[in-house]
Order: structure tokens, then sequence, then C-alpha cells
């Protein structure tokens, strides 16, 4: 097999690709890697939701996983504010270190 079709020969080979189309064509591969939300049913929605009354009423730490199109996100903190009409709560991590996270966006929560 030719040296052009291993690692970085493809483009750096083709004299005809411009810049522009190389990162265009970059990011389009990145997109495809993007995967979808999965529905959670009632009964994981309820266990959530537990979770999280059960750290706001009582401080204690809770661990939330949160969906992300790449890869999901662990966090670890204690919520300290729910707000229901914009479905959010707000995880507070340590000395001005916090985050409002939609209700959406987590797939799981433990004490």
């Amino acid at each position: 097999m030719s040296k052009k079709l291993e690692g970085n020969g493809f483009w750096e080979s083709s004299r005809i690709i411009i810049p522009e189309y190389k990162e265009a064509y970059l990011k389009l591969m990145k997109d495809r890697q993007r995967r979808g939300k999965r529905e959670l049913d009632d009964q994981e929605v309820l266990l959530i939701e537990q979770a999280l009354i059960e750290s706001y009423n009582t401080r204690q730490s809770v661990i939330l996983v949160v969906f992300s199109p790449f890869d999901d996100e662990e966090l670890k903190g204690v919520i300290t504010s729910i707000n229901t009409a914009r479905r959010e709560v707000k995880l507070f991590r340590g000395e001005d270190d916090y985050s409002w996270i939609k209700l959406e966006d987590i797939i799981s929560a433990s004490i």
C-alpha cells in the first residue's frame, strides 16, 4: 500500500485539498461520533429525583452522571437549590464552584 494512505499522508500528499476543506472534513468525522441521549424509564427518573431530594434535604454529597454527546461526565457535590420552573438543580462542589444542571441531562444519581 502507498504511504499516502497511512497516517497524515492523505492530507500531505493531496495538493488540491485546501485547509478549509480539511477542517470541514475533520469536523464532520467528529460529528459522526456524536451519540444520542437514551430515554429513561419512569423508575429511573424516580430514583434520580429521590437522590436529588435527599441530597438537598440532608446536605449529603451526591454523584451525578450528566449526558454529553461525546462522553458522559461524572460530577460530585451537594444539591443546594432546586429550580422547578426551569427544571434545574444547583450542584455545589466547593467554595465558589457550582453549576446549574438541567434535570433532563442527568442520566443517573447516587448518594
